[in-house]
This record gives C-alpha cells, structure tokens and sequence, in this order.
C-alpha cells in the first residue's frame, strides 16, 4: 500500500465513474488533495446530497428532487405528445436541442433479456398506462439506434398495436454538415430507408 488507507479508498471511490481507470481515478484524487480542497468538499457535499435526495419523478421516471419533476409540472408543454427516451442524458440532449415541446417518459434502460432487464425493469406498464390516461396522440420513441433500443421501440410499439396513437420513430442518418465518403454503412442504411420526398 503506497498510500494511506483514506486515500486508497478515494481512489477506489473515483474508480466507479464510467471511463475511470486507476491511473486517472488517482490524478483525480490527488488533484482535489493537492490543489482543489475546498472543490473536494464541496464535491462531496453536492453528491451526499444527491443521493439521499435525487429519486425518480412519479410521471416520467426522470431524474427529480420533487415528487414530480419540473418538466411534467409545466402547464406549457404539450401532453398530447409523449417522448420516450432510454436515459436522463437522452432527454437532456433533446431539451438543449430546444425544438421539443412535449412530455416524456425515461426508460431509464433498454430491453436486454440476456442482461436480465425485462419490461418490468424499465417500467413500460407505468409507460402504457400513462400512455392511456394522459390522452397521448402521439408517441415518439426515440430509443438509441442499436439493437437493444430498436428491439424496445418494436415491443413498445407491439403494445400499442391498434390503437389510435400515432407512434413515430426519431430519423436516423447522414448529419447535417457530413460526407457520404465519411459516412459508415449502417448509417448509410439507415438514410435511404428514411428517405422521404423534397419539398419545394
């Protein structure tokens, strides 16, 4: 043991971070030890916080200090269209994107049988019966384009089969700005499947 068993365990803390190796978890530490103490407390008070407080809002599954997050409790956003995402991060990209003015229901996951997460886990009951009681025209699944999220977009839309819902599905393909010689062939894919007619 290099170092004392406080800082081995800060280190190991650090290691539960996505992408945090042990070479990069002890710059970490050592950064808040060296130059960054009152960063540090500050840091540990804010995740203390965090998690005795931060649950899931009753509504949408979302990230909230509250009961209901603050999205659902805007009177301004449109009901009628419901946008399921599979993570926080997800619904955050869209509402920096500033375009969307609807609901949201955060899967909090995907469907992944060989993992063990089910339908239960992810909470698609509580996703169907909002569905049902919020008067839902539209529902947009806007799941991640892998094989996990297109198999949930599938399930959830089986559910729904004959129902009145229009269900739509997030356009995937060539960026704005990109090169189809840059462009990998499942995206590729993707795009001309979505092809749809230009307009004047």
């Amino acid at each position: 043991m290099a170092f004392s068993p406080l800082v081995d365990e800060l280190v190991e803390s650090l290691r539960c971070l996505p992408g945090v190796g042990q070479k990069t978890a002890q710059r970490m530490a050592f950064h808040l030890l060296e130059r960054a103490r009152s960063g540090g407390t500050r840091l540990s008070d804010a995740l203390s916080k965090a998690m005795e407080g931060v649950r899931r809002c009753e509504s949408c599954q979302n990230f909230s200090d509250t009961e209901v997050c603050g999205i659902c409790e805007n009177s301004a956003r449109r009901t009628g269209i419901l946008c399921v995402v599979e993570s926080p991060s997800d619904l955050l990209a869209i509402e920096q994107a500033g375009d969307y003015k609807g609901s949201y229901f955060v899967l909090m996951g995907h469907l992944s049988p060989i993992d063990g997460v089910g339908p239960e886990e992810i909470g698609i009951e509580r996703l169907l019966s909002r569905v049902r009681s919020d008067g839902v025209t539209e529902l947009i699944l806007a799941t991640n384009p892998t094989v996990e999220g297109e198999a949930t977009a599938h399930y959830i839309s089986d559910r729904l089969d004959g129902s009145e819902i229009l269900i739509t599905r997030l356009a995937h393909g060539i960026p704005v700005g990109g090169e189809l010689g840059y462009v990998d062939g499942f995206t590729l894919t993707h795009a001309f499947r979505g092809r749809k007619p230009l307009l004047d």
